[in-house]
């Protein structure tokens, strides 16, 4: 059968631009597809508008702290145009550097796409056929349901980036990676935050060390979170929104932002009639990425396994891989390892399993640590919250890593390397890191291993005999 395009994209997020951005400059025949804008949820109101506005509201943060630096303190100063600023850098983006990596793609925007049949897709009034089509659709915010949320207006990522000033006060339902990093940045720029969310503690997806410790310094700054609650009801009060938990709390504030998790965008694909595999979560793949038919793949964020931008990326590159090469060549995404990154301050990083993980898996493990507030570096500059925690076998073999701290979104690579490459502590103890980075506690880790392991008697016997 002669087919329109090699391969079919549909959705051009961090998953399908991989997949037509790396084929169509491989030489095959591209069609993508994007309903919305080139770069989806996490260029334009996802991770890419975040990190702007966190930034923005770090530096505004830092007058705050001149004082500790030996500088007179000045007034923080006023917020004027956060959010237009924001936009023109995304639209720069996306049509000087984005949309010039596409050019060898055939692309199709604004329009819906969906399965005729497994080898078919339908878009506004077109009828494309390839040879393999990649789904990558990625996913949308969720909204719970509680009574009342429907009639108020609220925010999601999707419209937060869109406002024309700075509420006075905002209720964040979410303490994920999107509330918290939101719940900071609005209250650096002005805004009273709080934070509730039916988990135990702040970060879930980390580990209650982790989000105790971002939890107190949300205090410090004024930030109020309440962790394990059911909310009972959300209603119009006057001008503000008054939120009710079922335990009798009452919280009130001008704006609200539901962070509360995130669920797939296929719906409107029709995947029945290519006799795709999926359930409300998500569509089902194999090791490889491919569906229940192998020729068709589905990457990033709609097929459940990792909701994150870089695994996204990761997935798109390894499933255009896996549609070229045979067999025996083929490589299992479930092989590579999947950092992240909370980029409050401070910073929380994980790779790897954490303790819930290994007790799940009855795996014996030692718990090896330090702390920034014991490194000199970062005394003398300030930023001496969190610590450096690996969980690790006897022998050195690593099985996860958690970082609370500046610069832990960086450091948090080699730990991720060193994991997929099996590489063990006495390899990072053995490896010169520069001196004075953060990163440099890695070495450390690494050193307070190895002498624990030197308080064997039986050991220091045999290093006396040598020397």
């Amino acid at each position: 059968m002669k087919y329109d395009y090699d391969l079919i994209c549909i959705g051009l997020g961090p998953a399908g631009m991989a997949v037509s951005i790396m084929g169509s400059e491989m030489g095959l025949r591209v069609c993508a597809i994007e309903k919305d804008r080139i770069g989806g949820e996490c260029m334009n109101v996802g991770c890419i508008p975040s990190k702007a506005l966190l930034k923005t509201a770090f530096l505004r943060h830092a007058y705050q702290k001149l004082s500790q630096y030996g500088l007179m303190k000045q007034e923080a100063p006023e917020v004027a145009d956060v959010f237009s600023g924001i936009s023109q850098s995304i639209r720069y983006i996306n049509d000087k550097k984005t949309s010039a990596m596409l050019h060898k793609a055939s692309i199709i925007l604004g329009e819906q796409a969906f399965f005729e049949d497994s080898h078919t897709v339908v878009c506004g009034k077109s009828r494309i056929t390839a040879k393999k089509i990649f789904i990558a659709t990625g996913t949308e915010p969720s909204i719970p349901a509680i009574p009342g949320l429907s009639d108020v207006e609220y925010h999601t990522n999707k419209n937060i980036f869109e406002l024309k000033k700075m509420p006075r006060s905002m209720i964040i339902i979410g303490g994920g990676a999107i509330g918290c990093e939101m719940a900071q940045a609005f209250s650096r720029l002005g805004t009273k935050c709080i934070i509730i969310h039916a988990d135990a503690h702040l970060i879930p997806q980390g580990d209650r060390d982790a989000g105790n410790t971002l939890e107190k310094y949300f205090n410090d700054e004024g930030i109020v979170v309440y962790n394990a609650k059911s909310i009972s009801e959300v209603k119009k009060s006057g001008e503000k929104i008054l939120l009710q938990t079922e335990d009798g709390l009452n919280l009130e504030a001008e704006a609200l932002l539901v962070a509360a998790g995130r669920k797939p965008d296929f719906e409107t694909l029709k995947l029945e009639n290519a006799g795709i595999r999926h359930d409300s979560r998500c569509i089902f793949v194999n090791k490889y990425l491919q569906t229940n038919h192998k020729h068709i793949f589905a990457v990033g964020d709609c097929n459940g396994k990792h909701l994150l931008t870089h695994a996204a990326m990761h997935q798109g590159m390894i499933a255009l891989m896996n549609s070229i090469l045979p067999w025996p060549f083929k490589k299992n995404f479930l092989d590579f390892a999947v950092p992240w990154t909370i980029f409050t301050e401070p910073e929380i990083s994980k790779a790897g399993l954490g303790e819930k993980e290994l007790a799940a898996r009855k795996i014996k493990y030692q718990v090896i640590e330090t702390k920034y507030a014991d490194y000199g570096a970062a005394i003398a500059e300030h930023d001496d919250k969190g610590f450096v925690r690996v969980y690790a076998s006897s022998l050195g073999r690593i099985y996860g890593v958690i970082i609370v701290g500046r610069g832990s979104g960086e450091m948090i690579n080699e730990w991720a390397l060193a994991i997929q490459k099996k590489i063990r502590l006495h390899d990072i103890m053995l490896l010169q890191h520069s001196f004075p980075t953060m990163g440099f506690l890695s070495k450390r880790i690494a050193e307070l291993w190895m002498m624990d392991k030197m308080k064997s008697d039986s050991l220091k016997s045999v290093i006396r005999f040598l020397y």
